[in-house]
Order: structure tokens, then sequence, then C-alpha cells
């Protein structure tokens, strides 16, 4: 699988810089940036100044809050210097870009830093991402205002759908899908958007694991054979890893999958190796129920991963408002399944709770039914 990264940030500020060079000798102070409210020259700053600061925030592994420093361009409160023209507005894009894809390219694969939204971290992946979207978005603004012919490579628009507007069902064509999702165009059969924010993967960390957000592609790739972009250990992906990230990508594709409730992958800290897959099988339903799964490749079993990994996404879940009922099944001949649901706080339904599972949710008759509950005081979720 190709991972979004530096060659993407290069080829997003080329095609930037080759079509507002056609209108380099113009005032881009007196036109406006398409749908914003800034002008052309300031809309181009602030291109650089976001490139800059996603490489700030990796290269200095920033955990809290953004680094606070920000770039100013030659004459800016200095009246004694020359102000940067718009060639030089360029060379900066042209720079900055380089630095950000310099770092995406530098920083290993488990660094996250800080970005607020919504999860407020992102990996190289996601900062690589950001920084494409804001050019390319962008530069489809000030092209707008200038009167100039931009359009980006499918190849890229897709790439920033599916790393970072994961809860946008894909439409006919990436870019003019990426135009409506922010707000800068029109799809048929959908509703204009009038608000919207990225969202980055979310990544749980346990003692010794870190449990990591599975992306659309990624989820894709791994339901057509590959890794997902992850280094497995010996066996794996194992099959049902294989088969929730193929339903993962069948809900993405239909337009109601919810990033946080999808696949994680278990990447082992010590390592950086993946060992498994946990996660939901879909977003939870209006009582709050909601299923979760796992396996792991057998390499990896027998060593408490399972227990570790289930313990924390158990507790993320139901430490939010709409979950109320965790639903687990483990095969009736399956003891170390059974004994890792034990151990995490899911107890054995009752004869009329799986019966339900059975009759109305299509459980098969091999499989026992686990239940782990809300905290008191939450109203509990009806099988």
């Amino acid at each position: 699988m190709r991972e979004l990264g530096g060659d993407q940030v290069v080829e997003a500020v080329a095609g930037c810089v080759a079509t507002l060079r056609a209108a380099v000798d113009r005032d881009w102070t007196a036109v406006k940036a398409g749908p914003l409210d800034w002008n052309c020259r300031q809309t181009a700053v602030h291109v650089a100044s976001d490139l800059i600061a996603y490489a700030g925030q990796l290269a200095g592994r920033a955990q809290e809050a953004y680094v606070p420093f920000d770039i100013t361009l030659d004459g800016e409160g200095d009246e004694g210097m020359p102000a940067a023209d718009n060639a030089g507005v360029l060379q900066v894009i042209e720079t900055t870009g380089a630095l950000l894809a310099g770092t995406v390219r530098t920083t290993p694969r488990e660094v996250r830093a800080f970005h607020p939204f919504p999860f407020r971290s992102a990996d190289r992946q996601g900062f690589a991402a950001m920084g494409i979207a804001e050019v390319l978005l962008h530069t489809h603004d000030m092209a707008t205002g200038l009167g100039l012919a931009y359009e980006p490579s499918a190849d890229l628009a897709e790439s920033v759908l599916t790393c970072i507007f994961p809860q946008v069902r894909p439409g006919p064509e990436p870019w003019p899908t990426l135009l409506w999702a922010t707000g800068r165009g029109e799809l048929p059969g959908r509703a204009p958007v009038t608000g919207w924010r990225w969202c980055n993967n979310l990544v749980i960390p346990t003692p010794r694991l870190t449990l990591q957000g599975v992306r659309p592609a990624a989820a894709r790739d791994l339901r057509l054979g590959g890794d997902g972009g992850f280094d497995w250990i010996d066996g794996g992906p194992y099959e049902g890893t294989r088969d929730a990230a193929g339903m993962m990508a069948k809900s993405y594709e239909s337009g109601v999958h919810r990033p946080e409730f999808g696949l994680f992958v278990l990447v082992r800290r010590e390592d950086g190796r993946a060992l498994g897959g946990l996660g939901f099988h879909s977003a939870p339903d209006e009582d709050g129920r909601v299923e979760i799964g796992y396996d792991l490749a057998e390499a990896a079993r027998g060593q408490g991963y399972a227990t570790e990994a289930l313990t924390a996404l158990a507790a993320w879940a139901l430490a939010r408002d709409d979950v109320n009922l965790l639903v687990a099944c483990a095969e009736q001949d399956n003891l170390p399944s059974q004994g890792v649901l034990n151990r995490t706080g899911f107890v054995r339904a009752d004869t009329a709770e799986e019966e339900t599972a059975h009759t109305e949710h299509g459980m098969a008759r091999s499989l026992r039914l686990y239940l782990r509950r809300g905290t008191a005081g939450r109203s509990g979720g009806s099988m």
C-alpha cells in the first residue's frame, strides 16, 4: 500500500506553484481568494504558515499545543526592508513544502504530535494529508479569484479524503468530492456543506501496545490481501482482521462509517510490529448497543495482549455517552477467547438474551454471547 507522505506533499506544492506562477505579475492583494475573506496574498502566506507549522509539530514532537512560532515575509513589520513579491511568496511555499516533506520522510511511523482535531494528535501521514489539503484547497481558492484553471490529480484528492475525511462517503470523482466536503462545491443528491473539519485517526495507548485506528485506504488494502501499511508479526494479519477490514471498507463506501467505531490494529510498542485487530462491527445503535470483536496472529497469543487491548478499548467506549452496552461473541469451544472476555469485565448473557441475539441480531447458534454494560446510572441497552 502506498502511504501518503513526502512525495505527495512535493507534488501538491509543485502544482500550486505552477498554477499561481501564471499570475505572478498581478496584484494579489486586490483579489479575494474565491469564497474566503482573505485576499490571494494573505491566502498564499497562510499556506506557507501551515506547511511550516505542520513540519514544526512533527519535528519538535509537540504533545500539548502548537509550537509557538510563525513566519514573517520580508517587508512585513519592517518598513526598511523591501516586501517579498509574489514570486518570493511562491518561493516561500516551495521552501516550507520541502521542509514538511523532509520532516514527514524522516519521522518514524509511530510518532504522533499535537493537532486538535478530533483526538488531539496526528501521525506523519496525517500531517502530510493536512498539508496537502491546505495546498490543494487554497490553491483552488486563489485560482478561482485569479481566474486560473486548476485541478490536482485524482490520486492526491482521493488520498486526502481517505486519510483525513474518513467520515465522508466517496463520490463519483475525488476532487469534486473534496471540494464539496469542504464547502466549496456541490454534489448531486447531497446537501451543501456549511461546516467541516478533518478527522485524524484515533490512537489508544496501553502499557505494551498502541491501538491504531485504521484509515479507509488501509482497510481496503487489508481486505484485498495487503498489509495495510503495518509491519506484521509472523502469521499476521489473521483472517478475522481481514474480515473486519472488509466490513469497515464497506461501511466507508456506503457512507455510514464513523471513524472512532472502526477497526484498530494492535501495534507492539517495543518493536512496532502489528499483532492483531480489534474493533467494532458498526457504530452504536439507538439503544447504545455496539458489538466488539478481536483476533491475534497465532505467534502473539497467550501473552495477554488481547486482554490488555480489549480492556483499553472497552473502557474508552463505555466512557462515552452514546455507548451503554458492549456485545461480544465467542465460539463455544474457544476457551481462550472466553477467558479474555471474562478477564475484561464481560459476563455470559442469560438464555433469553442469547435467544434474542439469535433471532433479532442474526448471531450464529454456535456462538456464546457476552455482555458488558455501562456504569451505574446509565440506562442499560437492550438485546
